[in-house]
């Protein structure tokens, strides 16, 4: 694979297999779908762009929130939901009416589009970004330019 997101999804990748942590972000030990975000950041950027507070599994829910998704403006570029490429972060929304509160990065596209994640009970893995994911994603973006 080459292009922009190349690096992106090659540091993903050697995420996978790390068990899923709340809150944590250390490749091998512990990360949950921001923590794995959070990691690859620092390896293709660098330092993190800002402190992550404490939050709890039901992210900002009870206060309908969109905190994540605003997190994600402010440090990463949109991108046309409908414009697929390797190394784009993927916002998820879990239920119809809940905020949106799951994070992946585009491994492949195409027929064969992949999402790598940390998912509670599986850790860090590949999946098939196959229709019920694919109908949750609400939000894409990009590391910045500084990433390549």
């Amino acid at each position: 694979m080459s292009g922009p997101g190349a690096r992106v999804v090659a540091a993903a990748r050697g995420w996978i297999g790390t068990p899923y942590v709340h809150q944590a972000s250390c490749r091998g030990a512990g990360a949950d779908c921001l923590g794995l975000i959070r990691g690859v950041w620092r390896e293709v950027m660098g330092a993190e762009p800002a402190l992550v507070p404490a939050y709890t599994p039901d992210w900002s829910e009870p206060a309908g929130e969109e905190r994540l998704w605003a997190a994600a403006r402010a440090h990463l570029v949109a991108a046309p939901r409908g414009a697929a490429a390797p190394g784009d972060v993927l916002l998820f929304r879990m239920r119809a009416g809940a905020v949106a509160k799951h994070l992946g990065i585009q491994g492949r596209t195409g027929a064969g589009a992949t999402v790598i994640h940390a998912y509670s009970g599986q850790g860090v893995v590949e999946s098939p970004l196959g229709p019920a994911w694919a109908r949750r994603v609400v939000a894409r973006f990009r590391f910045p330019d500084g990433a390549e």
